[in-house]
């Protein structure tokens, strides 16, 4: 079963956090990468920019609309997701536990209900 990790956390550049102060983050995330990979569980990875980058849309009341940043305006952010396969919550669970993003914030782990490929168009997988 696919499940979606969502790495929420603070901004780095709040807390002081430099370039350089990244280095061991990211290679914590390198090696967590590839031990899902090795795994066999490693579906894809998106490590998002910063809230400012993004843009929403909405057409809620009937007109499109664009505005600049997120719709939320909150301390912490999705800062990426990881998409693993594996057979139960448990397993995602367990997986989530070892995510180095639980160190500087939390993973919310949630189940896949639908996904599309160009192959299967829409399916529960």
């Amino acid at each position: 079963m696919l499940y979606t990790l969502f790495i929420h956390n603070t901004d780095p550049r709040e807390a002081g956090i430099s370039q350089e102060d990244m280095a061991p983050v990211e290679a914590a995330f390198d090696a967590y990468a590839k031990a899902l990979d090795d795994a066999g569980v490693f579906v894809t990875t998106q490590i998002l920019g910063f809230p400012e980058a993004a843009t929403t849309v909405t057409a809620v009341d009937g007109e499109p609309k664009i505005q600049d940043g997120p719709f939320a305006d909150t301390k912490e952010y999705v800062g990426g997701v990881v998409v693993i396969d594996v057979p139960d919550l448990d397993a995602a669970l367990a997986w989530a536990q070892k995510c180095p993003g639980v160190m500087y914030g939390s993973v919310e782990v949630r189940p896949t209900t639908l996904t599309w490929s160009r192959e299967r168009q829409w399916y529960q997988p």
